[in-house]
């Protein structure tokens, strides 16, 4: 049975990019498309789509209030296609349930094979974990765990799935806070920018979209830019553009390396809902140097993608749901301050 793909988009050209592309994928068809959401609303309940993308700018109806719309009567997956002047409602928008969004190419010429890339690995990873979601699954109570190690710093790795994850565990955070925490989102340039501005102003903590040469200040939470990896260098935080990782750039297995080299023992690192398997290899390098690492268990994500592949890999020391991993990290964070 093919996945059921409803396309949402005012322009008729993204509108024929996206069927031609998606014609191409092995066990994907478009069956349905709509002009604005007022027309996606009046399709959905005669065809039932298994997924959606939805532009976030639209006539009529955007992306955003149509989101809501379907959010509302629905429990279908929504993908977002953006561009660089809808960040702030794109950010918005993952918020409100978007599973995840694409950034629409400004070169649509020279980055079409990218685009075809990312949009059948969206589509598929977060069909394939809802799937798995209907399954029965064996019940067991998550252990209460209590990190005993001194910890000086916090590192932390998302993808698909992480903003929102992100804005529940960064919004809990005290006030006081005596180590820095530092965030790996796989996310385009210019929307981190905005979704550094949202994790501020819900948390208590300071965000702040990191830059090259910050000094490191206990009690901030620095977020990557996009399109740079984030590497800790002693108390200095330095931006780099090298060769992406895992197609990837920022990658959470660069920030995770280096800072483990730096804190070595009394780092803490997280891994989080996420496609791929960004974050394993940083998480190897943090146990051998006696570092505690901690994944979001595969209930509470959206794709257990990346924590999955640290679980198998052996180098996660416990499995925690999303209040799990918030409860200890405020441990850790209320142990620090004391």
């Amino acid at each position: 049975m093919p996945i059921r793909l409803l396309i949402v988009d005012d322009s008729a050209f993204m509108r024929k990019i996206i069927t031609d592309i998606v014609a191409e994928f092995d066990g994907v068809e478009v069956i349905g498309i709509a002009r604005n959401g007022l027309d996606a609303l009046d399709i959905i309940p005669t065809v039932m789509p298994d997924i959606i993308t939805l532009d976030v700018e639209m006539p009529r109806l955007n992306g955003i209030e149509t989101l809501k719309r379907i959010k509302a009567k629905y429990d279908i997956p929504v993908i977002m296609l953006s561009s660089h002047t809808g960040t702030d409602i794109t950010i918005e928008a993952l918020q409100v349930g978007a599973v995840d969004f694409i950034e629409k190419p400004t070169d649509l010429r020279a980055n079409l094979s990218e685009l075809k890339t990312e949009l059948e690995m969206k589509i598929k990873s977060v069909l394939k974990k809802k799937k798995t979601d209907s399954l029965p699954v064996q019940r067991f109570n998550i252990p209460d765990v209590k990190i005993t190690k001194e910890i000086k710093a916090v590192v932390i790795g998302a993808s698909t799935g992480g903003p929102k994850a992100l804005v529940h565990l960064i919004s809990k955070l005290p006030r006081k806070m005596n180590i820095p925490i530092f965030i790996v989102q796989h996310m385009p340039k210019g929307f981190t920018t905005s979704f550094a501005n949202r994790l501020d102003s819900e948390s208590n903590a300071k965000v702040v979209e990191a830059k090259d040469g910050m000094i490191i200040q206990n009690g901030t939470v620095y977020l990557a830019p996009g399109d740079f990896h984030m590497i800790i260098d002693r108390n200095t935080i330095r931006l780099s553009t090298n060769e992406k990782i895992h197609g990837v750039r920022p990658a959470v297995d660069h920030l995770f390396k280096t800072a483990s080299e730096v804190y070595k023992s009394k780092l803490l690192a997280i891994i989080m809902t996420g496609m791929g398997k960004d974050g394993s290899e940083g998480m190897k390098v943090i146990k051998n140097n006696g570092g505690y690492n901690l994944a979001q268990n595969e209930a509470s994500c959206v794709v257990y993608g990346m924590p999955g592949s640290a679980v198998a890999k052996g180098v996660v020391d416990e499995i925690l749901s999303l209040e799990g991993l918030s409860t200890n990290l405020n441990r850790v964070i209320g142990d620090s301050a004391q």
